[in-house]
């Protein structure tokens, strides 16, 4: 059965791109990738810093002067966007999911474009992680740079070389219609991954070759029978820890784009899993290129968001104090 029946022109309708900074060294870096598919596609960007109300708890005088300070650093941002649209947002909100998540509805955002520190294990945790807790809860795809992605490795907003990695699980295969409509959109490579357990020594017999076979065919059937690739998918079956692997798969394969699916927050991050509950914050935070995230039960309408054009002016949704 097809997993992946959605054409592209249904999908892919990069019209609002939602550039989220907080101005430090990750945002900076996904800049070029805002700037570059916003030229591609002929796109909108709206660039949102997101002033948390949770932080201004002792007075108003810090709150000022941060909105003020953080004016500023607005202008320095639009200054690299001269050549494309673009709408300045500063939001105030109690955390940056909810800023987000207002700006997207206001914007009619189709894709949220961020950086990410990379943060892992124990600091992971002790700090949280402002990327991760974006892409489990937003119904919009997210594309997510991480510190190990050149700025350079935009290239001019298009991808050669597409990684889709799934476990076959329904939240892993909602992403499959972007991975292979961007790939047609593109003319890109399309690379399909399966990670399996690693087989135990000495189990190596028919049974296991019938089962490389069958992981195989799985991948080839989220291509449907329609899709106008320009070269066909090449497939993959490899065995160990899931990020690992793909982060692997991508460096080894020259890949320019990951593609994954991820269940969402259900309210609270711990929930959320694929295959282990690592795998996609692993694969964000270390990723040698961007990592497209599509949170499932995402429903996609073919509906094309057209927003208000803006240029360079400066929206500030912040209410006196």
């Amino acid at each position: 059965m097809t997993t992946a029946a959605v054409r592209a022109e249904e999908l892919i309708q990069l019209k609002n791109l939602l550039y989220v900074t907080d101005f430090c060294q990750p945002s900076e870096a996904a800049l070029p990738f805002a700037s570059a598919l916003a030229r591609r596609y002929d796109a909108t960007v709206h660039a949102l810093h997101v002033l948390t109300l949770n932080r201004y708890a002792p007075g108003v005088v810090a709150f000022e002067a941060e909105t003020e300070a953080a004016r500023g650093y607005m202008q320095q941002v639009e200054s690299q966007l001269a050549n494309v649209k673009h709408h300045m947002i500063l939001e105030r909100a109690v955390d940056v999911w909810a800023g987000v998540e207002q700006a997207t509805q206001d914007t009619a955002a189709d894709l949220i474009i961020l950086g990410t520190h990379g943060r892992t294990g124990a600091q992971r945790f002790l700090l949280g992680s402002v990327a991760e807790n974006i892409f489990r809860r937003s119904l919009q795809p997210v594309l997510t740079v991480g510190p190990g992605v050149r700025t350079s490795a935009h290239h001019g907003g298009r991808f050669h070389r597409i990684l889709f990695a799934t476990d076959y699980s329904p939240a892993s295969l909602v992403a499959a219609p972007y991975a292979i409509s961007l790939a047609e959109n593109n003319q890109a490579r399309l690379l399909l991954l399966h990670v399996a357990p690693t087989i135990e020594p000495g189990k190596s017999d028919r049974k296991s070759e019938r089962s490389v076979a069958e992981m195989i065919q799985r991948l080839y059937d989220t291509v449907p029978a329609n899709a106008e690739l320009s070269i066909p998918p090449e497939v993959s079956v490899e065995y160990g820890d899931p990020a690992d692997k793909i982060i692997e798969a991508a460096w080894h394969r020259s890949a320019d784009l990951v593609v994954l699916g991820v269940r969402s927050a259900h309210g609270h991050l711990a929930s959320a899993t694929h295959v282990e509950r690592a795998t996609a914050h692993e694969v964000v935070a270390r990723a040698t290129c961007p990592v497209l995230t599509v949170r499932e039960q995402f429903k996609a309408t073919g509906t094309q968001h057209l927003g208000t054009e803006h240029h360079g002016d400066i929206h500030a949704d912040i209410d006196q104090p």
